[in-house]
């Protein structure tokens, strides 16, 4: 074998085997193929803070190969992606495979096209110690904090917390910003709309200032009422709107977010697939920067399905801090298609966004022609203002339209047009209306938002926010809020013609969570310890100021084991002081009263399991009695009262089928419990009003279920059946699941001997690759 090229992923390898020719093979190392120790600290304090690496056991078959085929090879081509991590798994497979200088070539490209691929191997390098070096600075910081501080949780709070460096100050934004809505006060107020009638056309206008109260928005439309309406100044200005710059991977995210409804981590996985199949370009950069070659390409695209006047060539350049690497924006690779013709309907639908967004950045901008007219009160010093807008030019707008995280600036895009209009002109008002509207709490962040403001802070970095976003999350440190809103009563007053005010009650639905990231109440409480006890560690400055030193470190003008230890030797003393010190209360412990029974006192506070209500203090021979909060209760708006009734629990409501019908409430919620089974109770239902007869409905639903599910079972083997899944129907057999093969009809009329024909192909096709699967979940 003359030429070995070693990439990341199977799916890239796929794609670079159509361009080479047979002189090549094309391999992959499924990502990493080696790490730190799980179990271990795995860093060598005394040695220059040296990481301590292995080959994890799923990789030990993928290495094995990789040796082989190396051996065998003239040359061996380290193809992987040109980040920090990217490089680091370069170094590791020379360092792994035993591989030398004079036959080893590294070879880097920004997008998985056959002229790209052809030029990196025109123009090899060698491995960039400098990105190796800054990779291993951050996995062995993560390392420190993460040993060194999840013990102190573990003692302070609840076992198996843990901590992380960036992750912890993304929780302790959130934290912040569920702490600002909860001391938020709403104030009502009156703004004030209007339709007024010029040169025959009707048109709407805004009063200019809101109106405190009731009382006085009664007093201003009696004060309207017969009152002229003078047109005042009017002002017509041409505006020009310019194209949002082609996508990097926080902008990318935030607009698949808002335009697509993908989260952060669905728009990474759809994006590397692109990336990988050849269709767009590498898909974590900071940069804003298009080749000249895709400039041409997108010119040409629009000179041809526009015409000239719509090019309007614009060179980006990147401001965000810390930009790490010299990639291009994402865009595709070729923009000869607007649409894809094959891939998944989500596939299609981001490499739409991609391509439209970047044949817009190379679009004139938008010619618009806004005119505000004021219209003055004779009995008011206020007045109203119109605007409108008319598109003189449509430009970039034709092709792309930004997307807004709120309702109010997408609003602001709503285009109107006035009659015309001269200073001096009497108007008239065929409706005036009032209506009662009130100020806005700070708007909880979205996967979106976040990821914007982590860019704005200078935390993390674009391999980074996907992972973190997640990680927060599956800590259960922070969930997604699942509430549709409240039902709100507001005020409506509409002058009449006779100058009668009609008053209406209106109602509206808001404080909608849904899908916004919203703290857990172990979030709090670890977010309160770590920033009581470690400031620095969660500080915005301190945590953006390393990720310039791993920058620095990048560029190969900073020692990274330097930076370390002075990091180490900072933050070391503060872990010992906090493993050691007492505190009066479990930490995020609330004194809720007396329970006025037993006289006992009443808190609330994380246990082992989540957060729990405790009777007592465990001091005497009386044992403390505890109960869990149930689903949308809150350590810290918990009542006295609240916290009484949960040891209403576990209580009998009845009988059935001769068995004691009980409703308790556990760890994962309230259940009804009946002759050893649990049924989970649903979320519309109150624990303390349940009855035998809904108790009794809830058991037979979960029968009738579990009876549905269950499509056939075999006499020859009771561990095989064909089951109905959420997906599907599907075989389970002996532990394990098999997919149905497309074509049957009816799953039922299968016999056992075609069932087992089914298990035998499709286990005999995983047990020949059964450590790169593993490999390929991990990653």
């Amino acid at each position: 074998m003359k030429n070995l090229v070693i990439v990341e992923s199977p799916a890239k390898a796929k794609t670079i085997e159509k361009f080479l020719g047979p002189d090549y093979k094309v391999m992959s190392s499924y990502g990493h193929i080696r790490d730190l120790r799980k179990k271990n600290f795995s860093i060598d304090i005394d040695h220059g803070f040296s990481p301590i690496y292995e080959i994890p056991d799923d990789k030990e078959h993928v290495v094995s190969e990789l040796r082989k085929a190396a051996s065998k090879a003239d040359m061996v081509w380290l193809a992987s992606d040109e980040d920090r991590e990217g490089e680091a798994i370069a170094w590791h497979l020379y360092e792994v495979l035993g591989l030398k200088p004079q036959t080893t070539r590294r070879i880097v490209f920004h997008e998985i096209t056959k002229s790209a691929i052809l030029h990196a191997i025109s123009n090899p390098r060698g491995i960039d110690m400098g990105r190796v070096d800054a990779q291993q600075a951050r996995r062995v910081l993560d390392r420190i904090v993460g040993f060194e501080l999840s013990p102190v949780l573990w003692k302070k709070i609840k076992p198996s917390l843990s901590a992380g460096r960036v992750q912890s100050v993304a929780v302790r934004l959130i934290c912040e910003r569920e702490n600002e809505i909860r001391s938020f006060e709403c104030t009502p107020y009156y703004r004030v709309s209007a339709t007024l009638a010029g040169a025959g056309q009707p048109f709407r206008a805004e009063l200019s200032a809101r109106l405190a109260d009731k009382d006085a928005a009664r007093r201003f439309l009696s004060d309207c009422h017969g009152a002229e309406l003078t047109v005042g100044d009017v002002t017509v200005r041409p505006l020009k709107k310019s194209p949002a710059p082609p996508f990097t991977t926080s902008t990318l995210q935030q607009e698949a977010s808002r335009k697509l409804g993908f989260t952060v981590a669905q728009t990474m996985m759809v994006a590397q697939r692109l990336y990988e199949a050849g269709h767009i370009t590498y898909m974590r950069t900071d940069s804003l920067n298009l080749s000249a070659m895709a400039i041409n390409a997108i010119k040409e695209k629009i000179r041809t399905d526009m015409g000239e006047r719509y090019i309007k060539v614009r060179n980006y350049h990147t401001t965000s801090k810390g930009a790490q690497e010299a990639h291009e924006a994402i865009r595709p690779t070729y923009f000869d298609h607007a649409t894809l013709t094959d891939g998944t309907v989500q596939e299609k639908r981001l490499y739409s966004l991609i391509y439209k967004r970047a044949i817009a950045s190379q679009m004139a901008d938008a010619e618009i022609e806004k005119t505000t007219a004021e219209v003055a009160i004779s009995s008011r010093r206020e007045h109203f203002t119109a605007t409108g807008e008319v598109i003189k030019f449509d430009g970039f707008l034709k092709v792309y339209i930004e997307g807004h995280d709120d309702d109010t600036a997408a609003a602001d895009g709503d285009t109107s047009i006035l009659p015309p209009l001269a200073p001096g002109d009497k108007v008239s008002a065929t409706a005036i209306t009032a209506t009662e509207r009130f100020t806005q709490q700070p708007p909880r962040y979205t996967e979106a938002s976040l990821v914007k403001k982590l860019e704005e802070l200078g935390i993390g970095r674009p391999s980074t926010y996907a992972p973190t976003i997640s990680t927060i999350q599956q800590r259960e440190y922070i969930e997604k809020g699942v509430h549709e809103g409240v039902k709100r009563e507001f005020c409506e007053l509409t002058l009449q013609p006779s100058g009668a005010i009609k008053e209406t009650e209106r109602s509206e639905m808001v404080g909608s969570d849904k899908g916004k990231l919203i703290p857990t109440d172990t979030g709090m409480v670890v977010n309160e310890f770590l920033t009581r006890y470690f400031p620095k560690i969660l500080d915005y400055n301190f945590t953006a100021n390393v990720e310039e030193k791993f920058d620095a470190i990048a560029e190969g003008s900073l020692p990274w084991a330097d930076q370390i230890r002075l990091f180490y030797n900072d933050f070391h003393p503060d872990v010992e002081n906090a493993k050691n010190m007492r505190l009066e209360h479990r930490v995020g412990e609330r004194q809720l009263g007396v329970d006025p029974k037993t006289g006992q006192p009443v808190s609330v506070k994380i246990g082992r399991f989540g957060p729990l209500v405790q009777i007592g203090t465990g001091d005497g021979d009386q044992k403390p009695r505890f109960a869990s909060l149930l689903k949308g209760q809150s350590m810290s708006e918990i009542t006295l009262d609240e916290a009484l009734q949960l040891f209403d629990f576990p209580r009998v409501i009845g009988e059935y089928e001769g068995k004691d019908l009980t409703v308790g409430i556990g760890r994962f919620g309230p259940y009804v419990r009946h002759d050893g089974k649990y049924v989970s109770i649903p979320k519309t239902m109150e624990p303390a009003a349940v009855t035998a007869d809904e108790a009794i409905e809830l058991i037979r639903s979960k029968r009738d279920a579990e009876a549905k599910k269950v499509v056939k079972t075999f006499a020859e083997d009771a561990e095989v059946q064909i089951l109905n899944g959420r997906y599907g129907v599907y075989i389970a057999a002996h532990g394990a699941n098999y997919k149905l093969p497309r074509g049957i009809a009816d799953p039922a009329a299968l016999s056992f001997e075609e069932v087992m024909q089914i298990v035998d192909k499709q286990a005999a096709a995983a047990k020949d690759t059964p450590k790169r699967t593993a490999a390929r979940r991990k990653k």
